[in-house]
């Protein structure tokens, strides 16, 4: 179960109830829907818990398992918040435009990463340093380009087992990626984005800063607390080396006597 439970108070003071106007809804939200006012639709956060709570135990399930979340958000209000709580959590991320194929044609980008992990490389053991200024710049500020668009995701060696999405209808060639990959998808969505194909769709306002900030928080929080819980486990089966010869000593000893 997710450590801390999101209460309605929380998401209400985050502004998580907020739709989008009532002319941009989309039909399949309906059933998530409490009420309009003012033509903007308010969102039922009563529902909002129940699905926060489902998705978090989903994701906490993958983390127990070892597997490996990322992290989809590349509008303004979400770029910080996405970087801050995944770097936290220790998740992948993409905070900046989504590359084409970065699903679909991993092996391409995984190329790409592979030439980034190379120039840094060589930058840290000074060989950059002996090529003539001009192509030293050039390749310092090509790792800085593809630091930007990559480095949320650089030591990704394989295709992740979650993508969390913050605005399915912004990143819609990642969530289309996501679905032809068969890898399951969280999302925040909003009124005006379809849940059809999110196999945990969490109802919030996705523009809010805070409400975007409330629930990758939660799943920064559910991550970390599922690792440790992992690390623990782990270490408990672990029977030393020295811990069993001195067993088999012991029952030497007792056969012997």
């Amino acid at each position: 179960m997710p450590t801390t439970t999101t209460t309605i108070k929380e998401l209400l003071e985050s502004g998580a109830h907020f739709g989008h106007q009532t002319s941009r809804w989309h039909p399949k939200m309906k059933k998530y829907i409490f009420t309009k006012r003012n033509d903007i639709h308010i969102i039922d956060l009563e529902k909002t818990v129940v699905m926060l709570e489902k998705a978090l135990e989903y994701l906490q399930r993958v983390v127990a398992e070892g597997g490996k979340i990322l992290i989809v958000g590349t509008k303004k209000q979400a770029q910080e918040i996405v970087a801050e709580e995944a770097k936290r959590a220790g998740l992948y991320y993409i905070n900046q435009r989504w590359i084409g194929g970065i699903l679909t044609n991993f092996a391409a980008i995984q190329n790409r990463i592979d030439y980034l992990v190379r120039l840094e490389d060589q930058q840290a053991r000074g060989e950059l340093a002996r090529l003539p200024k001009k192509e030293q710049q050039q390749l310092t500020d090509e790792m800085a380009r593809l630091n930007k668009m990559m480095g949320g995701f650089k030591e990704m060696t394989a295709l992740p087992d979650v993508v969390f999405i913050v605005d399915p209808t912004k990143e819609k060639i990642a969530l289309a990626e996501a679905q032809r990959m068969g890898i399951p998808i969280v999302a925040m969505v909003d009124t005006n984005c379809s849940p059809v194909g999110i196999d945990y769709p969490i109802p919030s306002n996705d523009d809010a800063m805070r409400a975007i900030k409330l629930i990758l928080s939660r799943v920064a929080d559910m991550a970390i607390a599922a690792r440790e819980n992992l690390s623990k486990i782990e270490v408990d089966q672990v029977v030393t080396p020295d811990a069993e010869l001195d067993e088999k000593l012991a029952a030497d000893a007792d056969a012997a006597a």
